[in-house]
């Protein structure tokens, strides 16, 4: 029987990408957005085609409440997850002196709370079979740290640390728990970037090239794998040697 997945914020990008890539490996897939439902299907259509179980579901990650509804929801139409990838996240750029309570709130809420309350909401399960993935989509800057981006870069270092702790957390359970750490992405995220920075970020890379939302999702996928059995507490830098 095929493992169920579910991969937050796959409407778009590289939460789309890597729906399809699990569901071309033979998992059925859970598909979670917030409010892109149009998206959201289009992307149960294209994991459909690959021959599995697709579904969408809807939720604010940053609301516990609703995290345990979807939980509920995912339960009764597919079963558990027993491989989770925390991907929904925002981004906020501009001066930390000039950050509002509600837009660090904001990022927080979705790029750390939600990593927090998914992994509470859905790691009884694995435990509960001895079995499990979890996959954290973190950054580069949370890494690095960036600047104008101090607030994004936090919310990410704060995914790292918890998934480093998860790890050892989770082991005796056989459940491993790692992270993904993309670099420059081609992803509706970047596109607020001009033509002359998107140049400049591409010159910086050693590969050359900006990175696909594909390439975070064969990596995910491995992650995700028998293969990554004895893996976890780790980061995987997805940005083509940028760091």
């Amino acid at each position: 029987m095929a493992k169920l997945a579910l991969v937050t914020g796959a409407s778009r990008g590289i939460g789309a990408a890597i729906a399809e890539t699990l569901a071309r490996a033979g998992l059925n897939v859970a598909v979670h957005c917030r409010a892109n439902r149009a998206g959201a299907e289009e992307t149960v259509r294209r994991c459909r085609e690959l021959g599995v179980q697709a579904q969408a579901f809807f939720c604010d990650v940053s609301d516990s409440a609703q995290v345990d509804h979807l939980r509920s929801e995912i339960h009764s139409a597919m079963g558990d997850p027993l491989v989770l990838v925390n991907n929904a996240g925002v981004d906020a750029f501009g001066l930390l002196t000039d950050t509002t309570d509600e837009e660090w709130r904001r990022v927080m809420g979705t790029d750390l709370d939600g990593v927090f309350y998914c992994c509470r909401a859905f790691i009884p399960a694995m435990v509960h079979q001895k079995w499990g993935r979890i996959l954290n989509i973190a950054s580069m800057w949370g890494i690095a740290g960036a600047s104008c981006e101090a607030v994004y870069s936090a919310a990410k270092a704060g995914v790292i640390g918890l998934t480093k702790a998860l790890a050892r957390e989770l082991g005796p359970s056989g459940i491993t728990v790692n992270a993904v750490a993309p670099g420059v992405i081609r992803t509706d995220m970047n596109a607020r970037h001009s033509a002359e920075t998107m140049d400049q970020l591409r010159e910086e890379t050693p590969l050359c090239r900006l990175g696909e939302p594909e390439d975070v999702a064969a990596a995910a996928a491995f992650l995700a794998s028998e293969q990554a059995g004895f893996i976890t507490g780790q980061v995987l830098g997805t940005d083509g040697g940028y760091l």
